[in-house]
């Protein structure tokens, strides 16, 4: 019985050893995972928070497009209802036709392509006709213009706020630039923020399943620890109660050999050292 005990206590021991080892190795693992979960958890709302900073930024930006857009629009229309007014003094004049600024505009572009350009004899001539004769229409509505004074005022005038609505368009337009620059780059930070969400979500399931084993093994432990503290106690018992028996069994071998030392006594025999010893033992002298 004593043996069958101590096999089971010695198997609960190496059942002990192995759970607290799994339980230290599930633990590490663990650990690391939480550290993980938390650098990714750290770095989600560093990129949350750096989205929510370009939002701002572009939100910003966008209120200046708005007010660009507002003074563009608003400039233009002064400027239109200038060049309109322009459109009623001519018809009033017979001043029709293309305007001033539309033939100078073509008149270049033609005088480019005949200076870049390879042409023909022939396309060449016809090139210089056309620049020729624009350049008259060009002369004469200057001259048109210049005796007019109202209509010169007024598309000089038509022609400076227009130049200021187009100030405000390319203001306009950087800054739109610069709020799609700012949008795409706040659409790159949530998209990464889901990216290492996602990837914390991951980490954290498997802690959790990680911290579940090690809590198994741990009980597993501390189950194998109770045993053996059990068998401890039934083990101490059967040793005890061995140890008893074996003494019984001296004691009683002790005073046989003492009940015949002491009827040799009796009989007159002498006795030697031992056998007082034995006597003293056994307890009867």
């Amino acid at each position: 019985m004593l043996k069958e005990l101590q096999k089971k206590r010695s198997d609960l021991k190496d059942i002990s050893e192995e759970a607290k080892e799994k339980r230290n190795a599930l633990n590490a693992e663990a650990s690391t995972l939480a550290a993980k979960r938390n650098d990714l958890n750290k770095k989600t709302k560093d990129l949350i928070n750096e989205a929510q900073e370009l939002k701002v930024l572009r939100d910003e930006i966008n209120e200046k497009v708005s007010e660009y857009k507002n003074k563009r629009d608003e400039t233009n229309a002064k400027a239109n209802d200038l060049f309109s007014k322009a459109d009623s003094i001519r018809k009033q004049s017979n001043l029709g036709g293309p305007s001033i600024k539309a033939l100078r505009k073509d008149i270049d572009r033609l005088e480019f392509a005949q200076q870049t350009e390879v042409l023909s004899t022939s396309k060449e001539r016809e090139l210089v006709g056309k620049i020729t004769q624009l350049q008259k229409q060009y002369h004469v509505k200057k001259v048109q213009l210049e005796s007019n004074s109202e209509l010169k005022d007024l598309l000089d005038e038509a022609q400076k706020i227009r130049d200021e609505a187009s100030e405000f368009h390319t203001q306009l337009a950087e800054y739109a630039r610069q709020a799609q620059e700012y949008h795409e780059k706040m659409i790159t930070a949530f998209k990464e923020a889901d990216k290492t969400r996602a990837e914390s979500d991951i980490a954290h399931k498997e802690f959790v399943k990680a911290q579940e084993a090690a809590d198994e093994q741990h009980k597993a432990f501390i189950n194998a620890q109770k045993e053996i503290r059990e068998l401890d106690k039934e083990i101490f018992k059967l040793k005890r109660k061995d140890k008893e028996g074996k003494s019984r069994v001296v004691k009683s071998e002790l005073q046989k050999d003492a009940k015949s030392i002491f009827e040799k006594f009796k009989g007159g025999a002498k006795l030697t050292t031992e056998d007082l010893m034995t006597l003293q033992r056994s307890g009867l002298v």
